[in-house]
């Protein structure tokens, strides 16, 4: 189905395969089989038309989606965890404030200032808590955000205009959870 898809939108936009400079991906955090086909059809489109890669970290995305200048982007990890990063608009650019992490809103770092923008399914699935830990840094929410595909484009395309990106056999998934479920005892 995705193949067929990026056929149609290539053949829309008058492009061959051929005529690509790079493949561009969200790669994560996120859902792992989500991360994983994403990895792996830009991969495989890279190899064939070979071009770099760029792997965009989805809380980035969040963050350039939402368009502030201090982001807090958090998604919801399921099993009553968040993923979760901050990130400062400089310019053009962004500077990354916490790193891609995962845990609980109560063990997430504290933020310098305030005037953050809060944004993602994080605050849908964990908004009291968030509310809770952030809420004096807080300058707004938007818990329904998400990464998009146009906000992984232009946070790659500075990168392949610098010749950056990876090799299609370096591509990978961003991982920030060694698990995928809670064990019985857990639940």
């Amino acid at each position: 189905m995705v193949l067929p898809m990026v056929g149609e939108l290539l053949a829309g936009a008058g492009l061959a395969p051929a005529q690509l400079d790079g493949i561009a991906f969200g790669a994560g955090p996120g859902s792992f089989t989500g991360i994983r086909i994403a990895c792996g059809v830009a991969q495989g489109l890279a190899f064939g038309v070979d071009a770099p890669v760029v792997p965009v970290g989805t809380l980035a995305a969040l963050a350039e989606e939402s368009g502030a200048a201090r982001v807090l982007a958090c998604i919801d990890a399921r099993m009553n965890e968040l993923y979760f990063a901050a990130y400062r608009r400089e310019g053009a650019a962004w500077a990354e404030v916490l790193a891609p992490a995962v845990g609980g809103a109560d063990a997430m770092p504290a933020l310098d200032g305030d005037g953050w923008f809060g944004c993602g399914s994080g605050f849908a699935a964990r908004g009291e808590a968030l509310a809770r830990r952030f809420g004096g840094c807080l300058a707004g929410v938007d818990a329904s955000l998400h990464p998009h595909a146009r906000a992984i484009a232009r946070l790659a395309y500075p990168v392949l205009l610098a010749g950056g990106g990876v090799s299609a056999d370096q591509a990978a998934p961003l991982y920030v959870r060694d698990r995928v479920a809670l064990k019985m005892n857990e639940r």
